[in-house]
């Protein structure tokens, strides 16, 4: 374990993973680079369960990525958060945005958005069909954020400034699916907002969704946290490890040994001595040598591991 913590500052982070699948190396390096930034700031460290999609939820892998977190001696401050339980504050909050004419019911089906669509920065730019008025005849309606012909910009602590004209690169988006599921953007806002997140930490593939949660954020009157967005590692053919390739779960037992890699695919260099080390030595050390600087800014870097541990960057 990395021992006692010490909370000394307002910084609050956290980590989120979906339970769609298991916790692989990719999901490591985000909860290491979450929970590092916070501890090096003596700030507290927050752990969230994104458990909104039942259909696509992987039973039980909750519980499964508790059991490795704590056996990776992560230790998170105050309860775990569902999200899956948190549905009447997420209609708390679509209510107001309803009220206030910031939101509109959509009653498009995927063939009319496909046919009227075009591809944007993050999938299909929504034409604004519904803006006048849903179909009076659907069945089930989603439900939209209108967004405004403007540029939203957002810093990022590693990466370029991300730069999105909402209304012409993404569209209104979803705050609430037709199947009554809540979406992502939504919900991540309102939870970070209402645990007091300052600073989130995770892989760059979520960059180009941030101007929309920024602007949730502005449009909700909630603080505007502060993002880093470390590379996510791909495999040479460029594709992200993740549950959708294949990416080996973490394995039990050689705990040391995957922690040292994720410091090492971190950019933070870890001694060859501390690879046999224990976990609270390791940990020690990663908290005390936390350095942002030395990650490249880069999206995503290519990189090869074997059974072994060890690994090759693609420069």
């Amino acid at each position: 374990m990395s021992g006692d913590v010490v909370i000394k500052s307002a910084y609050v982070g956290r980590f989120a993973p979906s339970p769609t699948g298991l916790l692989h190396m990719g999901s490591l390096m985000a909860a290491v680079a979450s929970y590092l930034d916070a501890r090096s700031a003596g700030g507290r460290w927050l752990l969230r369960i994104e458990d909104l999609d039942p259909p696509r939820e992987l039973l039980g892998a909750s519980n499964l990525f508790i059991e490795t977190l704590l056996r990776f001696g992560f230790e998170w401050d105050g309860e775990i958060v569902w999200q899956g339980q948190r549905g009447a504050r997420y209609q708390q909050v679509l209510d107001s945005l309803l009220e206030c004419g910031l939101a509109y019911p959509c009653s498009c089906t995927r063939k009319m958005l496909q046919a009227a669509g075009r591809r944007g920065v993050d999938g299909l730019v929504y034409s604004g069909l519904c803006r006048s008025g849903a179909s009076p005849c659907a069945d089930q309606l989603a439900y939209r954020l209108k967004v405004p012909d403007e540029v939203i910009s957002v810093a990022d602590r590693i990466q370029q400034v991300t730069v999105h004209n909402l209304f012409c690169d993404v569209g209104d988006f979803i705050l609430r699916r037709a199947d009554q599921l809540w979406a992502y953007q939504l919900a991540v806002v309102v939870d970070d907002a209402d645990t007091g997140v300052t600073d989130v930490v995770r892989g760059a593939d979520l960059l180009d969704s941030t101007p929309r949660q920024v602007y949730l954020q502005r449009v909700l009157g909630f603080p505007v946290v502060r993002y880093l967005h470390i590379p996510v590692i791909t495999n040479m053919q460029g594709e992200k490890l993740s549950k959708q390739t294949c990416a080996p779960a973490l394995r039990d037992g050689r705990e040391v040994e995957q922690l040292w890699l994720a410091l090492s695919l971190l950019y933070q260099n870890p001694p060859l001595s501390l690879r046999r080390a224990s976990l609270a030595e390791l940990w020690c050390w990663a908290v005390e040598a936390w350095d942002v600087a030395k990650f490249p800014q880069k999206r995503s870097v290519a990189v090869t591991i074997d059974d072994n541990y060890e690994f090759k960057f693609q420069l």
